[in-house]
């Protein structure tokens, strides 16, 4: 058997050590982004412009059994002609440490607009599609995916 031999450590060791534990939970709970990044973030990709979810449709779940890899797929309604196609699709979510989840990119010669992937999430929350299209105009759509084990340290 071992014996293990504890080593003293200074007053301003201890108290550093317990400004870092205080700092680190009192950062780890402004982390997470809320409704209000996500608008700034939307308002950021848009330059204020406002969008219809006429042309989008959302594959999401209502429930997420398990935050850890929720499916998120679109699709949207464009003739991907030169003159008329999607160029971007950003997809949010408000209750994530980050509010950007992903960016797809597509060109005319794609033929089609859709795409899916899975995120994670740590809490319920609703998750945002942004689609920037070719001029100028954006599409919008959300909804809320109540997630019931927590994916991101939940």
């Amino acid at each position: 058997m071992q014996t293990l031999v504890l080593k003293p450590i200074s007053r301003r060791q201890a108290l550093s050590y317990l400004g870092v534990a205080a700092a680190s939970l009192t950062f780890s709970r402004i982390a997470f982004a809320g409704p209000d990044e996500v608008k700034a973030r939307i308002n950021d990709i848009t330059n204020g412009a406002a969008g219809d979810n006429t042309r989008i449709t959302l594959d999401l779940p209502e429930i997420a059994e398990n935050g850890n890899a929720v499916k998120v797929a679109f699709d949207i309604d464009s003739p991907m002609t030169q003159d008329n196609y999607v160029k971007a699709v950003h997809i949010l979510a408000d209750g994530n440490p980050e509010p950007d989840v992903a960016t797809f990119n597509f060109t005319p010669h794609m033929g089609a607009c859709h795409a899916s992937t899975r995120m994670r999430l740590s809490k319920t929350q609703n998750v945002h599609v942004i689609a920037a299209f070719s001029d100028g105009s954006f599409g919008n759509a959300s909804a809320l995916v109540k997630v019931t084990i927590g994916g991101c340290g939940g």
